[in-house]
């Protein structure tokens, strides 16, 4: 006969189990909805509707694309704090390989579609809209973080993981940069400030935090 400590954990443990069958589901729309973009430009490929630069549609829709997804990636952890739903952690991850996927895609299709993988021509790109620098920085900072992504990385590194993806918080300034800096030669702001602003809060809410628990600490002792 079981006890009743034997008897107390079945019910907790069907009740976790039921509070996150939501997640396997949730995560295949969440993979489903991070394809969009690429499904939309193919589609739009298809019927024609690139506009009459396909190459410059292509190059902008990719680099918005791993803006907002660097975006929703930085705003997992005030969400989880906030509601207390610690389970979105487990969404963090593929977000941002979805902000690499579309970073590797906008910088392929500028040296290969766009400049043909000349050398000389991007280089002459680059001193003329120093801009492209910033991007392609931001681009170099998040293929270490692409790379230690997966679990077995993350147990190998340990702490170091850590302090390595902090780089997430350059990366997005650079991004940034870049976006506000391509789009002040159009005089074409509104976009740049909406993300701009975005960030602002995303990182401000991380200070604060930061502070907060060095406030505590200081208070501990």
């Amino acid at each position: 006969m079981a006890s009743a400590s034997d008897v107390k954990p079945r019910p907790a443990t069907r009740s976790a189990t039921s509070s996150t069958n939501w997640i396997v589901p949730a995560k295949v729309a969440v993979f489903l909805g991070g394809l969009y973009p690429l499904a939309r430009i193919v589609l739009l490929g298809v019927t024609g509707g690139l506009g009459a630069n396909p190459i410059e549609f292509i190059t902008r829709s990719t680099g918005l694309w791993t803006l907002v997804f660097l975006c929703i990636t930085l705003a997992v952890t005030p969400i989880r704090r906030l509601t207390g739903l610690n389970a979105l952690l487990r969404f963090r991850r593929m977000l941002g390989l979805f902000a690499f996927f579309y970073v590797a895609l906008h910088f392929t299709t500028y040296i290969w579609f766009d400049k043909w993988f000349d050398v000389l021509a991007i280089l002459k790109d680059i001193v003329k809209r120093p801009f492209i620098l910033v991007g392609f920085s931001a681009f170099v900072l998040l293929i270490p973080l692409a790379v230690t992504s997966p679990k077995a990385m993350v147990r190998k590194l340990g702490r170091r993981w850590q302090t390595l993806h902090s780089l997430i918080y350059p990366i997005v300034v650079l991004a940034i940069l870049h976006f506000w800096w391509m789009k002040a030669g159009k005089h074409d702001l509104i976009l740049p400030k909406i993300y701009g602003s975005i960030v602002v809060v995303l990182l401000a809410w991380r200070v604060i935090v930061w502070l907060r628990s060095r406030i505590a600490q200081g208070r501990a002792v």
